[in-house]
């Protein structure tokens, strides 16, 4: 436990903790992590998600989208670590998360700066008119989901292949690092670009590192402390020593 105990000092002493966060940390809500053995693209084959093929299948893209990330997702509840994040928050000392998750599940937990790298699927968007709606299971009954305004075709607005990062995104993520002092990793290998150059980045810009991740990743190098454990298990050890 000596890692907890030091990433605790660590936490501790810092006044502006920045969390970022990947598939890892929802694993434990029931949601597969998308790359490895158990992984989603182990299943399915993710052209489904290319942005060329959505627009030239939208039937087809929308059947698989439905059934994985609406029928099977939508009923994942945060967890410990997700609680953790947000009692740190509700704290004073962590001044935002920065997810490449689009589950919604950081915010469900109570989280309120939350940088959504990757969209979120809780939000349908016209691919013709930009227009914004909330998911709700009315809206997808027909497949694909048309837009009440104009009938041009619904998308989830969460990122596809071939599709550009948010430009908030991008630059929300700059502010959080040019204010922090700490950086918690959970639940990400640092292998999806250019989210992976997060950590990297974060380094260069003097802050520490914590890792929290069950087995080392391209993350582990830059890390100050790594947390070999499971997300939950972390987030309830840290928060007993930090008595939160």
């Amino acid at each position: 436990m000596g890692s907890v105990k030091k990433a605790a000092e660590l936490i501790k002493n810092s006044s502006n903790v920045v969390a970022f966060t990947g598939a890892g940390i929802s694993v434990e809500s029931g949601i597969p992590t998308f790359r490895g053995e158990n992984g989603l693209w182990a299943k399915f084959d993710p052209s489904f998600l290319e942005l060329s093929f959505f627009y030239s299948n939208p039937e087809k893209s929308w059947r698989l989208i439905k059934d994985i990330f609406y029928e099977y997702f939508g009923k994942a509840n945060p967890n410990e670590a997700h609680s953790f994040l947000a009692k740190l928050e509700e704290k004073g000392k962590l001044i935002g998360v920065i997810t490449q998750n689009i589950d919604n599940l950081h915010q469900e937990a109570g989280s309120k700066n939350v940088i959504e790298y990757h969209g979120n699927s809780k939000y349908l968007v016209c691919t013709k008119c930009g227009a914004r709606y909330d998911f709700t299971e009315e809206r997808i009954k027909d497949i694909p989901p048309l837009c009440d305004k104009c009938k041009g075709v619904l998308k989830p607005d969460f990122i596809f292949f071939g599709e550009g990062i948010p430009y908030e995104a991008i630059t929300g993520t700059e502010a959080l690092l040019e204010k922090g002092d700490l950086l918690i990793v959970i639940g990400t290998t640092g292998e999806v670009y250019p989210a992976g150059l997060i950590p990297i980045e974060a380094k260069n810009k003097g802050m520490q590192v914590i890792e929290i991740n069950p087995q080392p990743s391209k993350v582990t190098p830059y890390a100050d402390v790594f947390i070999q454990m499971k997300a939950t298990e972390a987030a309830k050890a840290l928060e007993k020593e930090l008595e939160l």
